[in-house]
Formats: C-alpha cells, structure tokens, sequence
C-alpha cells in the first residue's frame, strides 16, 4: 500500500530532494518516493509499503526515468523480502510495470539474483533479504558515480564539437536529478556545463502529452540557476532554422544492440531536425541502458498509454470532468494515439555518452566493445 505525505522543498536544490529512499521505520520497512506526478506544484511523498504499491506508482509515473526504475525495481524486490512477500511474484510484477526501460529489469533482475544467491547458501530469509537490500543500495550507489562520470564525459565531447563555449542546448523531456541516483543522465552534462560557464542557454521541450520538460526539467533548471527558456515540441524546428540550438542532449530509456535509442516520443523528430541543420544529436544514459539483447529499433517494445493523456489536460486543484482526471480538450470519444517512446536510428546519433566513455560514430561494434569493457 502507499501513503502520500506533503513535505516544503523551499531553499533546496535538485539533488538534494531525494527522488527515492529506504526507510526503516518501526512498523517495518518502506521505500519514500518524490511523487513527479505532483510536480511543480507541490512536493509530495509517496510512502509504498508492498511491491504492489511501487508498480502501480511506476505504471502512474510518480517515479520514472530509466536509471531510477532500474534502482526502484531493486529496491522493489528488497521491500517485497523484508516484508515477507513472494520475491520471484513480486520481481514479475515489477519488470512488467512498463515495458520499454530496461533499467527495470536489470535492477529487478539484480536484486532478485542477490536474493536467490544468499537463499540457496544460508536458508535464512533474514540474510537473503539484507542481501537483496545491498544489492539495491549498491545499485543506487553505482549510479550517482555513474551520472557524475558521464556529466564529465559530456562537457569534455561538447567542448570537442563546440569549442568557445556557450553552448545552446535542446534537450527533451526529463533526465536530471529526479531519474538517477546522482544529478542525471543528459541534464547533468548541462548542469556540469552551466557550472563551469560554458552554458548559454537551455532550451527545453515542454514534452507533450504529460508535460515532463515543463514540470520537471524547467523545475530543474529553475533551482539550479540555469539559464533556460521552455517551448512547445513543435517549436523546435523555428528554433534549428534560426541558428539557436547548439546541440541536443537527450537521455534514453533502451538502447538496442545496433545502437538504435528508444527515448520519450518526440526524440526521433529533433533527430532529424539536427540531421538537416548540421546539428549534433547527443544520446546520454548508463551501460545498464545498453540492451545486447535487443538486436535493433524495430525490436524494441514500445509501451502505449492511455489516451486520456493526449484528449486531455491535468490542472492541479481545478474541477476535472474527463474519464482519466482531467479536463477535456477534445470531442468525447476521440481516439487518441499515444505512444511513450519513439525510437531513433543510430545513424541520426552523432554520439552516446555512458560512464565508460562515449561511442561516436555509433555502431554495434563499438557499442559491444564498451559494454565489454565495463563489464570487465
């Protein structure tokens, strides 16, 4: 079950609101989320007790981001062992909770391992669980060094390909300190460049339908001092043939083994856009997000939500009257087409940024390598 509760964030920065933590209260263990439903209008927490609770916060979007699912599914799979719960039930559940991020599965999956290994030595369910709960915490870990890691491998690339300076960045939807453990995946290269100067501006996408560039990234940007300025999706193109974007720095949520990037519906088109002005399309995620298993774009299962989100609007503390919670703006009954994700091909790539290194020109030889790497 989950419980939401209201908490201030005045005076703080991004990274250091905790998008997800661990608690040991004494009615027993608990995993605190930073509800981003609720986002920019208040900051709630939502408390989930069970594994239940945590995949239909996952399924709603109250948590999100590749990274971060990968580090919530762990911690999903420690909660539903200290609980007492089935693990192998609660470990399904959670990797089907959305689809397309691979991160999911890999945290879900590496929890899971940590259980069953420590389970088959001792017996004692206490030992698997606190093994489960390193596992997590581990992941956690990883992945704040990892953003880090990748944040100075992405100033060094645009220094590269923009010497000077300024940089005027297009980014998409949301990859900051609310999708990792660590201050994000293509916001923190931004956010590493704002800090050293070289960034002039931020241009971010609202990201239609659920509005994460407006309510997230901006909300980002805003507590951080960054130079930055929010527009429609479609007013992306005026932005390119007027000479303002620099690059675009984009996260993902799988990468296949060709090197083709399933990021939020709406990367594909500026992908193009980038390729016709001469532009640089820069992809920034984690190893974890590479899929060796997903041989290419076309195999890539893309989720599709609820139409509501596209036929109507969400307005905190307004009457709502639509079927999803929101106000309609479109005829009653409109089907709505509603992909997550669009998927880019990795030759409209111009790099992908990882905590190993970055690869450019992106290919799957190059892509197997790195992954190779890290794994040793």
């Amino acid at each position: 079950m989950a419980d939401q509760q209201a908490r201030t964030g005045e005076g703080k920065r991004p990274t250091e609101i905790p998008a997800i933590r661990w608690e040991e209260p004494p009615e027993g263990p608990v995993l605190v989320l930073l509800d981003q439903t609720r986002l920019p209008i208040e900051e709630v927490e939502l408390v989930c007790t069970d594994a239940p609770a945590l995949v239909e916060a996952i399924r709603a979007l109250a948590v999100r981001g590749a990274p971060l699912l990968g580090i919530a599914g762990a911690y999903g799979v420690a909660l539903a062992a200290a609980r007492g719960f089935d693990v192998a039930e609660a470990a399904r559940a959670l990797e089907e909770a959305r689809p397309t991020a691979v991160n999911l599965s890999v945290g879900v999956r590496r929890a899971q391992a940590a259980h069953e290994a420590a389970w088959a030595g001792t017996g004692d369910p206490t030992v698997a669980a606190e093994a489960a709960l390193a596992a997590a915490r581990a992941l956690h870990r990883e992945d704040a060094e990892a953003s880090a890691r990748m944040a100075a491998h992405g100033v060094a690339l645009l220094d590269e390909l923009l010497p000077g300076g300024g940089h005027r960045i297009l980014t998409h939807c949301n990859s900051g300190s609310l999708v990792s453990g660590g201050e994000g995946t293509a916001f923190a290269v931004a956010l590493a460049a704002h800090r050293e100067g070289r960034l002039r501006r931020l241009w971010v996408d609202e990201t239609r339908p659920l509005l994460q560039g407006a309510r997230l990234t901006a909300y980002e940007a805003a507590r951080t001092g960054m130079a930055y300025t929010l527009l429609t999706d479609n007013a992306a193109g005026s932005l390119f043939a007027a000479g303002e974007v620099d690059a675009v720095l984009i996260g993902a949520d799988r990468i296949a083994a060709d090197g083709s990037v399933a990021n939020k519906v709406g990367s594909y088109p500026l992908a193009v856009l980038a390729r016709y002005h001469h532009v640089p399309f820069i992809v920034v995620a984690p190893v974890t997000t590479v899929d060796p298993n997903t041989p290419d774009g076309a195999s890539i299962e893309v989720e599709q939500r609820p139409g509501f989100e596209v036929t109507e609007v969400m307005a905190p503390q307004v009457p709502v009257t639509g079927a999803g919670g929101g106000i309609p703006v479109a005829p009653l009954g409109t089907q709505a087409y509603n992909p997550a994700f669009d998927v880019t091909p990795p030759e409209l790539v111009t790099a992908i940024i990882t905590e190993e290194g970055v690869v450019s020109p992106v290919t799957a030889e190059a892509l197997a390598q790195l992954c190779a790497g890290a794994r040793r």
